[in-house]
């Protein structure tokens, strides 16, 4: 049973989350040649404020100007 954890910066709407839910699954399945039934795909969400990259907050990034980072 593959499963898969995505681990994102809060605040997409949850429609494009689910559809990326959805497409990762369908994903696996076809790649690892897996029942679909059998994936199991999570997605976790941070708070802007929890999640740091090169020592910017991402719910400081707007504040201060700097370019957006990907997560």
């Amino acid at each position: 049973m593959p499963i898969v954890t995505i681990n994102l910066v809060a605040g997409r709407d949850r429609e494009t989350v689910q559809e990326c839910l959805r497409q990762v699954a369908e994903t696996v399945a076809r790649t690892l040649d897996a029942p679909l039934s059998s994936v199991r795909v999570v997605a976790q969400e941070v708070d802007p404020g929890l999640w740091c990259v090169g020592g910017v907050l991402k719910s400081e990034q707007a504040a201060t100007g700097e370019p957006p980072v990907a997560p």
